[in-house]
């Protein structure tokens, strides 16, 4: 049964890093049961302080995750034809490849907020960038908090 646990905790942790990239799947809350099956299969002896604390900032991950992109859009002027341009990019970008995606969601947002900005290219490019940025931070700090989990499986 320990082995089981330990290979299912091994595809949630790389379901998570998938998930910090891609927006249907939650990353960190993914990765976090990845320490708990561990903790269960004993094979990883994690304290409850440890585990208690780290489920506490994956909370707070996610919850930066769902303002974070949102706060810098709104501050850098972006209309909501923004975000849902940059939502639809992504989706089309990722049947291309991680760059695909990235570049989907950028021009995705610049075209949305073209469209709002009646032809305000400069409006448009600010708008692009801030969406483009806030995904970016967003996606940053999740990553790190799954390879954060996914360091401690190892060790």
């Amino acid at each position: 049964m320990d082995i089981v646990l330990i290979i299912l905790a091994y595809v949630c942790v790389l379901l998570g890093i998938a998930g910090s990239i891609l927006p249907a799947i939650p990353g960190p809350p993914i990765a976090y049961l990845a320490l708990w099956l561990a903790q269960w299969s004993h094979y990883q002896n994690y304290s409850t302080p440890f585990l208690i604390g780290t489920g506490i900032f994956m909370l707070i991950i996610s919850i930066i995750d769902y303002l974070l992109p949102a706060y810098i859009t709104q501050k850098t002027g972006a209309s909501r034809y923004a975000t849902i341009g940059s939502i639809v990019g992504m989706i089309i970008g990722l049947f291309f490849t991680v760059i695909g995606m990235l570049m989907g969601m950028l021009l995705g947002a610049f075209i949305g907020e073209l469209i709002f900005a009646k032809n305000d290219a400069n409006k448009a490019l600010k708008a692009a960038l801030g969406a483009f940025a806030g995904f970016l931070l967003g996606t940053g700090i999740k990553l790190i908090f799954c390879f954060y989990i996914f360091y401690h499986l190892l060790f």
